[in-house]
Formats: C-alpha cells, sequence, structure tokens
C-alpha cells in the first residue's frame, strides 16, 4: 500500500486529495521510497533471470553464435543449407545453431527438407555418420562424423559445415558449378517447351550440354560387316513416375554412333528404342521375334541396356525395367533377364555380347524396387544358363548400385565402355571386342572413380566368357 501511496503522491497533492489520502503523514513518505527503489532492483533481477533461462532453452533468439578460431564474424555464404532428420521434427530449433556473432545466419537460408522450401543448394543428412551432399549431382561431398549427437557437440558440426563451403573453398565452388549447370539445363527445357516442343524430349538436353571426350568419336573405323545386329535401349523417364535413370538416352544414342562408326556395325541392323518406345511389349517384339528373323550363324549380335532393374523379392530373380514396367508388378510388367538370355541362347549366332549399365538390387542408383521391400543381394546369374557363344558384362555387382558419371554426361559404366572401345585398342578387324582386354581396362577405373567421387563401391562383372573372344 505504501508503494501506491508514493507512486500517486509524486503526481501531486491533487492526486492525493481527490483519492482523500492527504491525511498520512508525511513521516511515512521516506520509508515508502526505500521500499519503491528495493522492489524496483528485485523487478529488474527477476526479469533478467527469465530473459537468460529463456535465451538458454532456445524460447528466444538465436543459440551458440558461430566465431571464427581468429575471433571473426563469418561471412554469410550465398548457399541454401537443407537438412534432413529423417523426420518432421516439433519445435525444431536446428536454425538457432547457424546464427553468427552479428546475428545473421551463416547461409543464406537454413531449412528442414519437410517443410519443402524452394531453394536447396547443400542436403545434410542428420543420421549416421552425418552424410553432406549435393543436392543437384547427389554426389556425396564430405562426412560429419555424428558430431550432433549432444547440445555441445552440435554447435562444432554447425561450424565445420560452414568452414568447408565458404566462400572460395572447393566444396563452394563445385557446388556453385553443380547449381549453374542444373539452372542451364533448366533453361534448355524452358526453351523447348516455349518453342512447343514436348517435355519428354527435354531429358536429351543434358548430352547436349554435358559433353565429354567419349562423345568424339575415334577416327578408326572397320570394315562393315552386313550380318552384325543390335539392340541398344535407353530408358530415362518411366510412365509410373519413377526415378530417372539419369543420362541413359545419351548413353544408347551413344553407343549406337560407336556401333555404326567405329565397330562396322549397318544403321539398318541396329534398332535403338528410348523411352515411351522401349515397353514392355517392345522387349518381347525385338528379343523374340526381330532378332531370330535376322540373326544368321555368322551373325554378331550386340545388346545393351541403359535404365532401372529392379529385384522380384519372393524370387530374387532380375529384371529389366521397360518404360511402362511397375516395381509392384515386376513379373507382370518387367522383362526378366532370365527370357532375355533364353531368346539369346536360340539365336545361331558366332558371337552375343550383352552390356548391362543397370543394377537389380534395388538400393537405389539404376535400380528399382516394390513400395514396402527391402533391397536384395542379387546374384545375378540365379538359375540362369548362358550360351557358349554369349557374353555378359555389368556394370555391377548382385548387391551394389550402378552410379552415373555426371561430370561426362553418361552412365559411369558406360563412360568407361566407350573410352575403352576408343582408345585402348580393344576392337579387333571384323569389328568384334576383346572382352577381355576391355575389362581388365574398364574394372579398376569403375571402381576408382565410384569410390572416389561417389563413396560407393561399384564393381563391374565379366560373366560366360568365352575362350574363342580372346586373340
Amino acid at each position: 500500500m505504501n508503494l501506491i501511496l508514493v507512486t500517486f503522491a509524486s503526481e501531486g497533492g491533487g492526486v492525493m486529495k481527490r483519492l482523500n489520502l492527504y491525511k498520512i503523514p508525511s513521516m511515512c513518505f521516506p520509508l515508502a521510497r526505500r521500499e519503491f527503489k528495493r522492489g524496483v532492483v528485485l523487478l529488474i533481477i527477476v526479469i533478467i533471470i527469465m530473459l537468460v533461462s529463456m535465451a538458454m532453452t532456445g524460447c528466444v533468439g538465436p543459440g551458440p553464435r558461430i566465431v571464427m578460431d581468429d575471433g571473426s564474424t563469418p561471412e554469410p555464404v550465398d548457399l541454401h543449407l537443407c537438412y534432413d532428420w529423417g523426420r518432421k521434427a516439433e519445435n525444431d530449433l536446428t536454425v538457432t545453431y547457424f546464427y553468427g556473432a552479428d546475428g545473421r545466419t551463416v547461409f543464406e537460408s537454413v531449412n528442414n527438407v519437410y517443410d519443402k522450401p524452394s531453394d536447396c543448394d547443400i542436403l545434410v543428412k542428420f543420421q549416421g555418420d552425418g552424410p553432406v551432399y549435393s543436392n543437384y549431382s547427389k554426389k556425396m561431398l564430405m562426412i560429419l562424423e555424428k558430431p550432433f549427437s549432444s547440445d555441445t557437440t552440435f554447435p562444432r558440426a554447425a561450424k565445420k559445415l560452414y568452414q568447408a563451403f565458404r566462400k572460395g573453398s572447393p566444396l563452394y565452388q563445385e557446388v556453385v558449378r553443380d547449381r549453374e549447370a542444373f539452372r542451364k539445363r533448366q533453361e534448355v527445357v524452358a526453351a523447348q517447351q516455349t518453342d512447343g516442343r514436348t517435355q519428354a524430349a527435354a531429358p536429351l538436353q543434358q548430352a547436349v550440354i554435358i559433353k565429354s571426350d567419349v562423345d568424339d568419336l575415334p577416327a578408326m573405323r572397320v570394315k562393315p560387316n552386313k550380318t552384325s545386329y543390335a539392340i541398344v535401349i535407353g530408358i530415362e523417364n518411366y510412365r509410373q513416375k519413377l526415378p530417372k535413370a539419369d543420362y541413359a538416352v545419351a548413353d544408347a544414342k551413344t553407343v549406337t554412333e560407336y556401333l555404326i562408326k567405329v565397330m562396322g556395325y549397318p544403321e539398318e541392323n541396329i534398332i535403338t528404342p528410348t523411352n515411351e518406345h522401349a515397353t514392355n511389349v517392345d522387349f518381347a517384339k525385338y528379343f523374340e521375334k526381330w532378332l531370330p528373323n535376322n540373326v544368321e550363324k555368322d551373325s554378331s549380335v550386340f545388346i545393351y541396356y541403359s535404365g532401372h532393374g529392379a529385384p522380384n523379392p519372393k524370387t530374387a530373380d532380375a529384371y529389366l525395367v521397360p518404360y511402362d514396367g511397375d516395381p509392384s508388378f515386376i513379373t507382370e510388367t518387367g522383362y526378366s533377364l532370365k527370357r532375355m538370355y533364353d531368346a539369346l541362347g536360340k539365336l545361331q549366332a558366332k558371337e552375343i555380347i550383352v552390356a548391362l549399365d543397370s543394377c537389380f538390387s534395388g538400393a537405389g542408383g539404376r535400380s528399382v524396387i516394390a513400395k514396402g521391400a527391402r533391397p536384395l543381394v542379387m546374384n545375378l546369374q540365379n538359375n540362369m544358363v548362358l550360351s557358349k557363344n554369349m557374353t555378359v558384362m555389368s556394370a555391377s555387382s548382385g548387391e551394389q548400385i550402378s552410379s552415373t558419371y555426371d561430370e561426362k554426361g553418361h552412365g559411369l559404366f558406360t563412360y568407361f565402355l566407350l573410352k575403352g572401345i576408343k582408345n585402348e585398342d580393344v576392337v579387333k578387324q571384323d569389328g568384334s571386342i576383346k572382352m577381355d582386354d576391355l575389362f581388365v581396362y574398364l574394372k579398376p577405373q569403375v571402381e576408382r572413380i565410384a569410390r572416389k567421387q561417389y563413396n560407393n563401391e561399384q564393381t563391374p562383372q565379366l560373366i560366360g566368357h568365352n575362350a574363342s573372344l580372346k586373340d
């Protein structure tokens, strides 16, 4: 009550008179003023304690600020960072760890992928060992090594990310290059659509934009062999909205050019179905009708496939996925390797070479699997007997995934397949291939790039090798 009395007393006697408080003795006021001062001090202390407590629990303002080792304030990086906890977190405070000492975030933006941000340059997975990817090439750029296990280690992880991607760093430059290449591809697609072209033609532009050394064909050319036949399939887009098999169409078209201009296959003897022209029915038509109607005893046959593979989770059989294939009904809509090998085994050909830039585990890369099913360890020779005239070269072993080689605009396996044909003197005078020599060159090259650039194990396989193919 004394506090209230003093407050009004300070406003003048008129107020006190109106409240009939003028009869209070003047000796009470010094005591009331002292209690008022004490109250104000206590109130300020309580407010300070509350603000400090709220800041420490993340209720207001950023968390621990990022400060460089020399004490300087971080310069914000013009990259958008997205993170993935494997779920949409409630009361997500992750962004609070990415503030600099000046109160700004050290990246252009920091968002949870489950919020579906419009921009995302770097993707950080706060799971397992904490891999960090370019959101454009999907290449793994670094590993955080579980630095986000506690409130004390998470700030170090945020600082480590900033230091790795600060302006001018090698990782910063790589992501910027990826972003620029992606935007150029988008511009080409937009220009095509403006010109009235179909969206299905857009993926072909990747091969135009990204031109590698293997796209320049060698000058050598063997004598045309009129009895050589080839089926070259590339499926990049699928009717069932499956993930894209990047560069598959470019792979098929470049392989076709090598067959014609380097290996002597007549253009009229090559079938190159791509995307919607490579349905389940097309597979059956070309493998089971077109080839038997044309192949003769002295013929050479070359089969190439670039696209998704899929396992049958019940039987562990491997399937090629046609344009209209559905991994959930792979028996009905896919084309099994066993069926293809059986059809090829009936041909009266001198030699048959099969090259598969695909994988069949369902673990990713160029493979898909039915929703809810788990990836398998596949045996690509399961229940299969290859004819004596057949050799199969596959991009990876049964449990692995097959990678793309983004900077070259081809599948990793296909790039070194073509590079070997171009530079390693593996083409004989009759247009056939020295498979031993090609495989010896190709295998370590694919393994090295897969391990170095993608942190993957990818080991090409050579199956059913026939001694007649050697020199």
